[in-house]
């Protein structure tokens, strides 16, 4: 109870308890010990205002945000009305027995303004933790606390300050007569303080029988900045004096934690933090040794399983304790936002690690245990609509989602008028959600029968076409921020069925990427060919879009990029695609069923970057089928596509060429760019078509009255830099076989290969001998001519990795110290399955041409990823190689 020294008040309890509060569910309050920590959950506040206090003798304290830091409590409060206490077991006001037993009270209150009387809950818990560490350290947003084990009670003199580890003083003996006086701060200069005034500065300063507990707020004028292994880290170092008659002796007592989002990195599908393994200023012994490491979420361990079934990803290597996390993966939280009527959301999730070291120099242990609440930043989510509509079921079923649980429907129209959802279960609509597998959000399911005034209908060839056209209106909580998704839905349905037989039938659904197709078999003996937009669905084609099936049904996934999709309309953030599907009967060439289906995708077709790079995606449209955009091009002629097939032409160029125009504007700059068919011949092609002309605007806007804040530390230089002279080569050469011991001879070009057969190949650095050394891939393609620049190319490699977009990607493989190669770090090998042109039946049994830039790299520097992060091609660093010709045959 020493901390409670210097508050000087109390506050009586005199509320009035009123548990059942009108028209309010009761709130769910769940308590649990997690070892050094209490965690108390309180969900269900629907608004109201959630109050925290200590309670003590039948007085209460109320817990305000600087009693929080310095007894030891944190209290968040999420945007889904839930709170969540965590209370140190050591807190100012647990009551402790033999450091083993710790009890806590806590007062929760709740006030509404639709409510005269509050509601009051009392929470007690008891806590037992026994399995002490010599020293246990808590790093939670609002404070940093350790805890230190005493010596054994005998009197000792002790000099003042000792020159060597300053945890050796807790190894001299210490009895009850010892009273905490004076508590030095190393910030890293020295800074005395008598303990009443540390106590009124915020610290939280206690002894117990067998512990001496030091809590700071974090951060305060105490503490300083570090960086450790990259990371800034907030430092507390003191040493807290003891005296009695005649005699001083003093406890180390320090902590180290990592500030907020220090060492935390986003990707657009996962979360990475790196914790430096080796905490310098908490380790004073060269004999380190971590004994273990554990991984949590909301302050619970994770067992191997439960990580492996939630694909949470634990590692270390020399420098770091990384943790990897899926977006969106089981243990989340997900926050909406909305702008411009736009759906966003960002993620949300409390990680946890749990370190384990002893140093052999003074056969001590450390517990450190930190807490990281992390957020990214905001992803454009708009809702997806399903069509799930069976149609004999006379009813359209639309899945919207998914959104976060902050996320309310609060409307549905039509173009003739506005349902409230009570107006819409009137009408016999069917209203309702449910959670997402992954329990981080809701999809919500919508069905409207056809016999409702909001579905169209018309009749066309013995059959009824049924259409419906819904906005959905959604507000997010708590701001009632709006924005709406929407859905054309259309469904077939035959007048008169035949009596005894049920005929084959397709529906379909899609998500972010693929459509979905089933197909049923109907009555025994019916024989029918399925289309595939314009193509018949043969075995070959059923195995490239995933075929599954049995005996009642066969299902088909289909990518919205896919040749057999048109691209119905194109907007800035997104594309829509269709899929037709017809079943016919292959005799009378009659059709039994044409089922479209037509969702929007996000897509990224024009990005402007902070570098002046600009990349732009055209794409064929239905409306203009003849169109090549091979021969597609910017307003500069010179300027063609990097990459184009039948299906659409990739562009990348800078904001200061191929034409681009600049336009100033109020405080930003509009670059202006268009892509579109110049040649004159494919002009008057497209003219006696009378089709549409294509014409796609490209716009980048750059701020240019925008200040950017940048943060960054100083470190000193790992290792010192090379001095040499002379210039590296690099060959490439094309192995037999994977096991890269023989190699195709210069004398034996041009190297023969059918198009089935795999290329190996190998790119050395000669003449190296440094393992210090060791070159990347930057770019690698393939051409028809020697020439590097010539056109058509296909891209093998981009920026270090594999092309994405190539449908046989190339496989790196892993170089080891074996045989002639005394440093993997100069040797790279990659494996190309097939060439990207596979399918170009005129550049069948063509000569081709393999590239690579080349960039050498310093590998001992990874923390600042000299070797990742891979210059312009342009760069002076990087070196070419060209081996070829290589004669494709078709087999």
């Amino acid at each position: 109870m020493d901390c409670l020294a210097g508050l000087g008040w109390f506050i009586l309890l005199v509320a009035v308890v009123n548990i059942e509060a009108q028209n309010k569910p009761p709130i769910k309050i769940n308590s649990k010990c997690l070892g050094n920590l209490l965690r108390v959950d309180v969900s269900r506040l629907g608004g109201r205002f959630l109050e925290v206090s200590v309670v003590i003798n039948n007085s209460s304290i109320i817990l305000k945000p600087s009693l929080s830091s310095k007894c030891g409590f944190t209290i968040k409060k999420d945007h889904l009305g839930n709170a969540v206490i965590y209370a140190s077991v050591q807190n100012c006001f647990a009551q402790n027995v033999d450091d083993k037993a710790f009890t806590t009270k806590l007062g929760l209150r709740l006030q509404s303004d639709n409510v005269v009387e509050d509601e009051f809950y009392l929470v007690e818990e008891t806590c037992y933790y026994s399995s002490w560490a010599s020293r246990e350290i808590i790093c939670k947003p609002n404070y940093m606390e350790v805890s230190v084990k005493k010596a054994a009670p005998t009197d000792y003199n002790l000099p003042a300050y000792p020159d060597s580890d300053p945890r050796k003083a807790a190894e001299q003996p210490m009895d009850a007569g010892f009273r905490i006086t004076t508590v030095v701060f190393f910030t890293p200069e020295e800074r005395v303080m008598q303990v009443d005034e540390a106590q009124r500065n915020g610290y939280g300063i206690s002894s117990t029988p067998t512990r001496l507990v030091l809590r700071s707020p974090n951060p305060s004028r105490e503490t300083y900045t570090k960086d450790v292994a990259g990371v800034p880290m907030t430092v507390l170092s003191t040493s807290i004096i003891f005296e009695k008659t005649k005699l001083t002796t003093q406890l180390y007592a320090g902590a180290a934690c990592p500030q907020a989002q220090g060492g935390v990195y986003f990707t657009e599908t996962s979360i990475r933090w790196f914790l430096p393994r080796r905490i310098d200023p908490l380790i004073y012994s060269k004999h380190f040794r971590l004994l273990e490491v554990n991984m949590g979420v909301d302050g619970r361990k994770l067992e191997a399983t439960e990580m492996s079934a939630r694909n949470y990803s634990l590692t270390l290597d020399d420098l770091y304790v990384i943790v990897e996390i899926p977006i969106g993966a089981a243990g989340c939280q997900i926050k909406s936002h909305a702008q411009d009527g736009q759906y966003f959301t960002s993620y949300m999730i409390e990680l946890m690690l749990e370190l384990l070291w002893t140093e052999d120099d003074t056969n001590e242990d450390t517990r450190y245990k930190v807490f990281l609440p992390v957020e990214t930043p905001l992803q454009l989510q708009p809702p997806q609509v399903i069509d799930a509509t069976v149609p004999k079921e006379m009813m359209f079923k639309a899945l919207i989602g998914p959104v976060g649980f902050d996320v309310m429907l609060k409307n549905i129209s039509s173009p003739s008028e506005v349902l409230s959802l009570a107006d819409c279960i009137a009408r016999g609509f069917k209203v309702f959600d449910q959670m997402s597998p992954n329990g981080c959000s809701k999809v919500y399911i919508v069905e409207v029968p056809f016999t409702d005034r909001v579905v169209g209908q018309r009749k066309e060839m013995g059959v009824t076409i049924y259409n419906l056209h819904l906005t959905f209106g959604f507000l997010v909580l708590p701001k009632h921020a709006p924005f709406t998704a929407t859905a054309y839905l259309r469904a077939k349905l035959e007048d008169i069925a035949p009596p005894s037989a049920a005929p084959p039938s397709v529906s379909g659904s899609c998500d972010d990427k693929n459509f979905y197709v089933l197909v049923k078999y109907g009555t025994k003996g019916f024989n029918f060919q399925t289309i595939m937009g314009k193509r018949v669905l043969t075995g070959s084609l059923a195995q490239q879009y995933g075929l599954m099936g049995n005996d009642t049904h066969f299902s088909l996934i289909v990518p919205f990029s896919a040749a057999d999709a048109m691209v119905e309309a194109v907007e800035s953030s997104s594309i829509k695609s269709r899929l037709d599907v017809t079943l016919r009967y292959p005799k009378t060439n009659k059709n039994i069923q044409d089922f479209s289906l037509a969702c929007n995708f996000v897509t990224k077709l024009i990005e402007c970057f902070p570098n002046g790079t600009i990349t732009a995606m055209a794409i064929t449209l239905e409306s203009v089928p003849s169109l090549n955009p091979r021969r597609l091009t910017l307003r500069n002629p010179a300027c063609g596509p990097t990459y184009s097939n039948d299906q659409y032409a990739y562009f990348v160029f800078t904001a200061n060429s191929c034409g681009t125009t600049r336009k100033f504007l109020p405080n930003m700059m509009l670059y202006e760019n268009e892509i579109s068919i110049t040649d004159e011949l494919e002009l008057r092609k497209l003219a006696q078509s009378k089709e549409p002309e294509f014409d796609l605007k490209v716009f980048c806007y750059y701020d240019i009255n925008t200040n950017q804040a940048m943060g960054f530390n100083t470190r000193p230089r790992r290792s010192e830099p090379y001095d040499a002279r002379g210039e590296m080569q690099v060959e490439m050469r094309v192995a037999l076989d994977d096991s890269y011991s023989v190699f195709h001879r210069v004398e034996d070009d041009p190297i023969t290969k059918y198009l089935q057969q795999p290329l190996y190949f190998e790119v050395e650095l000669m003449g190296s001998y440094n393992p210090k050394v060791s070159i990347e891939l930057a770019y690698c393609w393939a051409t028809l001519e020697e020439d590097k620049m010539s056109l058509p190319r296909w891209d093998l490699i981009v920026n270090g990795c594999a092309n994405s977009r190539d449908p046989h990607p190339v496989i790196f493989h892993s170089v080891l110290p074996k045989g002639r190669v005394n440093d993997p770090s100069n040797v790279k090998r990659f494996e190309v399955p097939m060439f990207a042109f596979a399918e170009d039946k005129d550049n069948l049994n063509r000569q081709v041409f393999v590239h690579c830039e080349v960039v050498i790299c310093d590998v001992r520097n990874p923390v600042d990823a000299a070797c990742q992060k891979l210059a312009v091609s342009d760069d002076p660093g990087f070196k070419s190689v060209t081996s070829g010709p290589i004669i494709i045959m078709s087999p």
